[in-house]
């Protein structure tokens, strides 16, 4: 021993010394402290007359992780040994496969007893999700990520998700994980606790979870009802998809239920604009609306969301218009007057010419009397004698 060797460190080698492993083998599990680290190894006190190195491709799966950033020096780690010598009389230890094999372990026990997992998306591909259950990939294809097509996967990246484990071949690499199944299961417990809760002429809550052409289906917890584009207002509704965002929280009357079909409205009776329109429009009261659509024969004025009255043709003007085209367009905004009101048909009649008097007639001048010609007087006159 070095004279410079102070007496408590001449007692710590011995004790070191003394408790060195005289063999190690291949596949041992070892566990040992960290005394030096660098961006790309490990190197570990495991108590042998030589070192251990985890090379960052035996600590992660991640190729560019800096190992400073998640090892210090006095870390314990617990590894398995690859090889006695590397040629430099070095030991080379694996963090990673040890993960992988406790993971292996954790899954198989999961597969066996259909247990729920819970782990963090680590990856995102075309073909579907891969995540980690302690250093152990399982994959998750996109047919079994949700109960509906999704699109668009890259939502899910490093969040944790739920999932079971359906396929188990650690041999061939092939771990297959399923998050469909529990949507499935947590939607059929939702809708039983919906249809019991819910009935027509219910006011509900709900998020637009897809919008086409003809409607929007509306999620309501396990349940999706349609609102059809007809009932989505008292008025006209050009296109769903410039009403409504996907994500949007809504409330819904349940108009029908049959069986596990949800129609919905926003036709809310309260809301009904024809419930005050015989006092709004009344018959001579001067209204004012934009012209929503034409025909030959009249122009439907839309007075407020819900009520369309009609501008006949012959009511526009006191002069004679061929088609309301000639001299409307749609979206112009005209002032009438109400001239008939039927509240159980639901219809009012409007005319334009009414706020306006008639055009006066000119007169027309008076006729001279007309002279019979001299002649003729004169054969009558010489006829009579």
């Amino acid at each position: 021993m070095s004279d410079d060797m102070t007496f408590g460190q001449m007692l710590e080698k011995l004790e070191d010394e003394g408790n060195c492993k005289m063999k190690l083998h291949a596949g041992e599990v070892v566990e040992g402290t960290v005394i030096s680290v660098k961006p790309e190894e490990i190197v570990l006190n495991i108590h042998y007359k030589s070192d251990g190195i985890v090379t960052r491709q035996e600590y992660s799966n991640e190729p560019n992780l800096d190992l400073t950033t998640v090892v210090h020096v006095g870390d314990k780690m617990e590894t398995k040994v690859l090889k006695i010598n590397d040629g430099d009389g070095q030991v080379i230890l694996t963090y990673r496969r040890l993960a992988q094999d406790k993971g292996n372990k954790r899954i198989e026990e999961a597969y066996n007893n259909k247990e729920v997992l819970k782990a963090k998306v680590v990856k995102v591909v075309e073909g579907g999700l891969s995540v980690l259950v302690e250093d152990t990939k399982v994959f998750i294809p996109a047919s079994l990520v949700s109960d509906s097509f999704e699109r668009d996967l890259g939502k899910y990246l490093d969040q944790e998700i739920e999932f079971i484990i359906t396929e188990f071949n650690p041999r061939r690499r092939r771990i297959i994980g399923d998050r469909k199944v529990l949507i499935r299961e947590k939607n059929e417990a939702l809708r039983k606790e919906l249809f019991e809760r819910i009935g027509v002429g219910d006011t509900v809550h709900g998020t637009v979870k897809n919008l086409t052409d003809f409607g929007a289906f509306i999620d309501l917890g396990g349940v999706d009802g349609l609102l059809h584009i007809s009932e989505m207002s008292w008025g006209h509704v050009e296109s769903p998809k410039k009403m409504f965002k996907v994500g949007e929280e809504v409330d819904v009357l349940i108009k029908d239920i049959n069986g596990s079909k949800v129609a919905l409205s926003m036709k809310f009776p309260d809301r009904n604009p024809w419930l005050n329109a015989a006092e709004k429009y009344a018959v001579g009261n001067i209204v004012t609306g934009r012209v929503a659509r034409m025909t030959d024969f009249g122009a439907f004025v839309e007075l407020e969301a819900g009520i369309d009255a009609l501008l006949h043709v012959s009511q526009i003007a006191h002069t004679h218009i061929d088609k309301p085209s000639d001299v409307l367009k749609t979206g112009q905004e005209v002032t009438a007057k109400v001239v008939d009101l039927d509240e159980n048909e639901k219809k009012i009649s409007l005319s334009m010419k009414a706020l306006t008097p008639p055009p006066t007639e000119e007169p027309k001048a008076e006729e001279a009397p007309q002279e019979e010609p001299a002649g003729e007087e004169t054969q009558e006159g010489s006829n009579e004698e």
